[in-house]
């Protein structure tokens, strides 16, 4: 708990920092006034200090932040809301509106702009240090029939061992890459490559069908070889006295030519006793072993069911991808249109209701996430705040009052009737805004709400 806490304040902070850090920036290189730099809203915490005619807080309410710009306009509307004393007067040249409006548009924009530059960042580092590691199986054992949607069934009757070559017409030489080619949003159908007579197989599945996609994927069984990889703490493999690299012969007498015929066993066995049968080095023996009941939601009914589980995955060479300077770069430009081209089906798909709005996560999912990603490590947890702050980028944008792509709606309308809008309208405008970012709060906080209570 402890942990989850931790990491959901610092994801949080780090991105709603980095955000505000734009706009402050920006403001200071256009010379608009600022009075006040806060991370949260609300009345200030005792963690705050002035420098530079400027006021950093640590505010009561950290789900947001804001960079106070010296405003006439917007001080009766927004201080109740911010918080903290009333900033003290600008010379007319330090206030917004006093600005051309190519620097007001450069100001909007920053913040939404420094989150992109963050995940950019953050990708490219990840990559530079870390390289990517791919997993080289691309041949198919099984698929699970019942799993697939209805577009999909011809899958079905797929052979045991066929390996899959191209996918719309890429190359895929790892699971990883599989993984990434069925889940692009960007086409409206799959064109699965086999090797041998098999063939093409076309499955017309849209790119906003996610759920669909994911079943998809989740039918395909791949052709791991019968040998185990680290067993996790704490679970039956462990505790049976399996280590990395025994070699899976016979489970419950049937033989074990592939990873997955010990899976689908394990799966439908759960707090079973099973006698499997093992090869380390030159000797063969027979362990018992009882799965773990795991219960999960069925990929079909959405109910939920109890599997069996043993903690061990399959051991495997992994391919190893190195990145120079220019390589990072690269990869992390990638990496972050990828991201923005998954959060823009998304929300495609939930405004034209091919994606469910109870899809949508808020704060309580975030934490949840922030936790898991960073007990699995400083890197993952880093690739999740990447994606989080292209999340943060793309929602800031939209032309929504009170948010910057609000603003700079209200820039746009400027710069076409030679005026701004008046001070009434915008703040009827940005009230309207408010409401509706409320209803969206309440929407993401029940859906948070239902699935922690499993509803």
């Amino acid at each position: 708990m402890l942990v989850t806490l931790a990491a959901f304040v610092f994801v949080l902070g780090v991105l709603i920092f980095v955000h505000e850090l734009g706009h402050f920036l920006a403001a200071k290189w256009a010379g608009i006034g600022v009075p006040r730099f806060s991370i949260g809203f609300g009345p200030p915490t005792p963690l705050r200090f002035t420098r530079g005619g400027t006021e950093y807080v640590l505010a009561w309410f950290p789900l947001g932040g804001y960079v106070k710009m010296a405003s006439r306009e917007e001080q009766e509307a927004m201080g109740s809301l911010e918080g903290g004393e009333t900033p003290a007067e600008y010379p007319p040249d330090a206030l917004f509106e006093n600005k051309p409006l190519y620097a007001r548009v450069i100001v909007i924009s920053a913040g939404v702009l420094m989150n992109v530059v963050f995940a950019w960042i953050t990708y490219a580092a990840l990559a530079g240090l870390f390289g990517r590691t791919e997993d080289p199986t691309t041949t198919i054992m099984h698929v699970e029939e019942r799993w697939l949607p209805a577009e999909a069934q011809h899958l079905a009757d797929l052979p045991r061992g066929v390996q899959i070559l191209r996918i719309n017409g890429d190359s895929v030489r790892s699971f990883d890459a599989i993984r990434q080619h069925i889940h692009d949003p960007r086409t409206d159908r799959l064109r699965i490559e086999f090797a041998g007579e098999t063939g093409t197989v076309l499955i017309p599945i849209k790119g906003t069908d996610i759920e669909g996609r994911e079943r998809v994927f989740n039918s395909l069984r791949f052709g791991w070889g019968p040998v185990a990889g680290s067993p996790l703490p704490g679970m039956p493999a462990e505790e049976a006295g399996l280590l990395p690299g025994d070699r899976f012969v016979q489970i419950e007498g049937d033989t074990i030519r592939a990873f997955y015929d010990l899976y689908r066993v394990v799966d439908r066995n759960p707090e079973k006793a099973l006698s499997l049968t093992l090869q380390r080095g030159d000797s063969v023996f027979t362990i018992s072993i009882t799965p773990e009941a795991v219960t999960l939601p069925d990929p079909v009914t959405g109910q939920e069911m109890d599997v069996g589980r043993i903690g061990v995955d399959p051991a495997y060479e992994p391919l190893r991808v190195r990145f120079g300077i220019v390589g990072s770069l690269v990869e992390g430009a990638r990496r972050t249109w990828r991201s923005a081209e998954l959060v823009y089906v998304t929300l495609k798909g939930i405004v034209l209701r091919e994606v469910s709005a109870r899809e949508i996560g808020g704060p309580i999912m975030i934490g949840q996430m922030s936790g898991r990603f960073a007990r699995a490590g400083v890197a993952v947890l880093f690739e999740f705040m990447a994606l989080l702050s292209v999340n943060l980028a793309i929602l800031n944008i939209l032309p929504i009052p009170v948010l910057d792509g609000g603003h700079l709606v209200f820039l746009a309308i400027e710069g076409i009737r030679g005026r701004p809008l008046s001070v009434s309208a915008r703040m009827r405008l940005i009230q309207a805004g408010m409401f509706l970012l409320l209803g969206l709060m309440v929407l993401v906080f029940t859906n948070d709400i239902v699935r922690l209570f499993g509803g």
